[in-house]
């Protein structure tokens, strides 16, 4: 039988919607609260260079509040090591930041940098954080985050889903091969593997049968989708087409 399949649920772009007008409202705090009574096994967060959505204050605001893990997702900058290390967060996803993209548009280059990586992984593991390196399949930089001392990796399902909305199906169909093999040799390393990024209910169930995989990070089309089902019935929602995937 598969092992269970926890979600984290990514409350970000209720952030963005706060700081839209400048207001204190809609609150990330409520948002995380409402998630996890919907069943959520963990709250994701990226605080951003730029502060585009969630901030500083949220952070600590969210990892007093709940009572699942916080998962913080970050730069590797100096910067957000010190943050991290001082709100104390179940674990740091480490991605690639750029100020002008819209959303996490890739990987981490994590072979191309990996003495700075094995050094900051370091640091995070030291004070008790897990560590997940945000990384495309390449079988480089699973070996790589491997190598820097990662406890986990999360693998950028972004391809994938925009390939099935441009109706590219045999091309999908082989990044969501190159998926399974990336999740299968991850393991074998025992690095634990999550998977994220433009999730949705057509293309959660593909990922989610993947048995390597035990944690997928969701947010924007669960934020978007509370607009008109509500966040708890949303989360409840996905949460039950991962469950069936893993039958």
């Amino acid at each position: 039988m598969s092992k269970p399949l926890r979600l984290g649920v990514n409350i970000d772009h209720v952030a963005t919607l706060r700081n839209a007008r400048g207001t204190t409202y809609p609150d990330p705090v409520r948002a995380a609260l409402m998630a996890q009574e919907a069943g959520a096994d963990g709250i994701t967060a990226h605080l951003r260079e730029d502060r585009r959505h969630i901030r500083d204050a949220d952070m600590a605001a969210i990892k007093a509040a709940i009572a699942i893990p916080l998962n913080f997702e970050m730069a590797a900058t100096d910067e957000m090591a010190r943050i991290a290390l001082a709100t104390a967060p179940h674990a740091v996803c480490l991605v690639p930041e750029r100020r002008e993209e819209v959303t996490t548009e890739g990987g981490l280059d994590v072979a191309g940098d990996e003495a700075r990586l094995t050094d900051y992984v370091g640091r995070l593991s030291e004070a008790g954080i897990r560590v997940s390196m945000f990384i495309g399949h390449d079988p480089r930089q699973i070996e790589a985050s491997a190598r820097v001392g990662a406890a986990v990796i999360e693998l950028h399902t972004g391809r994938y889903c925009d390939l099935h909305y441009e109706g590219l199906f045999e091309q999908r169909d082989l990044e969501l091969d190159a998926l399974r093999a990336g999740a299968a040799y991850a393991a074998s390393l025992d690095l634990e593997v999550h998977a994220g990024h433009g999730l949705t209910y057509e293309t959660v169930t593909p990922i989610a049968e993947i048995a390597q995989i035990r944690e997928l990070n969701i947010g924007h089309f669960l934020i978007g989708e509370a607009l008109f089902s509500g966040l708890g019935p949303a989360i409840e929602q996905m949460r039950h087409l991962m469950e069936a995937a893993r039958g």
